[in-house]
């Protein structure tokens, strides 16, 4: 693999712009001390609080499905169910075949 020298015109992009993962990482390690710091305080209550956030973030998670994440397909025409497109293959002239289509026609 080659490596191409960074020259004075091209700035970093490490430095420009923290990354997600750090972020996450920031809040994950905040989370943490807090509920170290909520279990050393209040003991059992602090297991109670727990349970509690996680019950209403779980009852939240459930009402708030989004209408759009599986939608049905639309609804056929009225008529369309049993309509398939059928086909006829005719030879007009000798070595010469015509496709002739019918749309509509009413499946068995």
């Amino acid at each position: 693999m080659s490596r191409r020298k960074k020259t004075a015109e091209e700035p970093e992009e490490a430095a420009s712009e923290p990354s997600r993962a750090a972020g996450g990482c920031v809040l994950a390690v905040l989370v943490l001390v807090a509920g170290a710091v909520l279990f050393a305080v209040l003991g059992t209550l602090a297991v109670l609080v727990v349970w509690a956030a996680g019950g209403v973030a779980l009852w939240r998670g459930a009402r708030s499905v989004p209408s759009a994440a599986n939608p049905a397909p639309p609804p056929a025409p009225e008529g369309a169910e049993n309509t398939k497109p059928q086909f006829t293959i005719v030879e007009d002239r000798k070595g010469h075949c015509t496709v002739q289509w019918q749309k509509g026609v009413n499946g068995s």
